[in-house]
């Protein structure tokens, strides 16, 4: 037996299928361990957080992600792109991360005058007394904070491929997670103390990040000048449709938080609870598929036929898990409690919804991954009457409404993506053997 495999790793092309079974089988079963503490993390907090805590957990949540998107502004595409044509040279790969990282922290207290001023006038709004607001802002920065550098430092050991510890890191602040969460929400049910449960695992994960990230890059370099020129220019590219993105990626709750009510925003975060699966194929792509397509020469007939694979594999892999929340709908919102139980429609809309934003932000992260952004004078208007469209088009103050009108936006953002990678891959070079 030894003799067979052997035999089958010398051959080339059995090697390399060897090769992406071990990348798949380390991230994989690591990934769904990852996402099945979180997502038992979730529905703690589902079901011991009262309606309105939870409304306010989703509202808290939301624009957490959004303060990390605008934080990042492009910078983490820009870090691997750049990152991407040094990654063997420890010292310039060091400058690289030094630049994002010193970037980022610049952009971070953008974010937080923008951001915060609006989650203050949302929670408001639907009905948080002034303590709680300022108790869950106070927990929220640290929690902001911790997001800030694991995505910049989690590009060099994925540029090396040396995930097994990347993985083993993100077990353990998954586990962590799950741990705080069990011995707070259960006795404290409280928005503030879920934010804190989750952030605290992800300072100390983060810690640990570093180390395994400055075994492959220069810690001790300083940012290089030219290098943040580079990135600079794809983040000029990229903000304006990062900042529209803030805004449209989450929709259903601005919408909602303004138009519905508590119950409906709590409606819409628990059934995004059960989204939170597909996290697993989101950190499997990020992690094995975009950096190894980073790092392709720029070679047409391959960067075409690598896409067309890659993104028919998204399509299938969406219809599977839709599929298979059409036949098991009651079965899948029992996990969320029986106040949750009559939303089977906006469950199955949920999910198609979030799978086609992870086939939309996949193939848009595979471009981005190659230095190609759209430019946003095309972009945003194009989603932007997408939207108004949808708006009076649909019934957005009712839930299927709403979930309705992300699906029409992100099968149009799936078809502009589509377009524009083709028309950039299609002016590349053939290399001929």
């Amino acid at each position: 037996m030894r003799a067979l495999i052997h035999r089958l790793n010398s051959n080339p092309k059995y090697s390399r299928i060897f090769e992406w079974g071990k990348m798949i089988s380390i991230t994989g079963s690591a990934q769904i361990v990852v996402q099945a503490t979180g997502l038992i993390s979730g529905i703690l907090i589902v079901r011991f957080l009262p309606t309105t805590e939870y409304a306010f957990y989703t509202l808290a949540n939301t624009m957490l992600g959004t303060m990390t998107m605008l934080a990042d502004g492009g910078i983490t595409s820009g870090v691997m792109a750049e990152g991407g044509k040094v990654w063997q040279d420890k010292t310039k790969l060091g400058q690289v991360l030094a630049t994002g990282l010193d970037l980022r922290k610049r952009f971070a207290v953008f974010s937080l005058l923008v951001a915060l001023p609006i989650l203050i006038y949302l929670l408001l709004h639907q009905g948080a007394g002034l303590w709680t607001v300022l108790i869950i802002v106070v927990a929220l920065i640290p929690v902001f904070f911790a997001a800030l550098s694991d995505s910049l430092l989690e590009i060099v050991p994925k540029l090396h491929q040396n995930i097994r510890p990347l993985q083993a890191n993100q077990l353990m602040v998954s586990v962590y997670r799950l741990i705080l969460s069990c011995a707070s929400v259960i006795f404290f049910p409280f928005t503030f103390i879920a934010l804190l449960a989750n952030g605290i695992p992800r300072i100390y994960g983060n810690l640990r990040l570093r180390r395994i990230t400055y075994q492959f890059a220069d810690k001790d370099v300083a940012p290089d000048k030219q290098v943040k020129i580079d990135i600079l220019k794809l983040v000029k590219r990229t903000l304006p449709g990062v900042i529209y993105y803030c805004l449209s990626s989450q929709i259903t709750i601005w919408l909602m938080s303004i138009m519905g009510t508590t119950s409906s925003i709590a409606q819409i975060g628990a059934l995004g609870r059960l989204s939170m699966v597909l996290t697993v194929f989101t950190v499997m792509f990020s992690t094995i598929i975009i950096p190894r397509f980073a790092r392709f020469p720029s070679d047409r007939a391959l960067l075409i036929g690598s896409f067309i694979k890659i993104f028919i594999g998204l399509v299938i892999l969406a219809a599977v898990i839709v599929g298979f929340v059409y036949l098991f709908p009651r079965q899948l919102l029992w996990v969320l409690g029986s106040g949750y139980s009559d939303l089977s429609s906006a469950l199955i809309l949920s999910v198609g919804g979030s799978c086609l934003s992870l086939v939309s932000g996949s193939i848009f992260t595979l471009s981005l991954s190659r230095g190609w952004v759209i430019n946003p004078a095309i972009s945003i208007p194009l989603n932007i009457a997408t939207i108004v469209l949808g708006i009076l088009l649909l019934n957005v103050s009712t839930l299927n409404g709403i979930l309705i009108m992300n699906i029409v936006i992100q099968i149009v953002q799936i078809t502009m993506s589509l377009v524009f990678f083709f028309a950039k891959a299609l002016k590349l070079k053939e290399v001929k053997i």
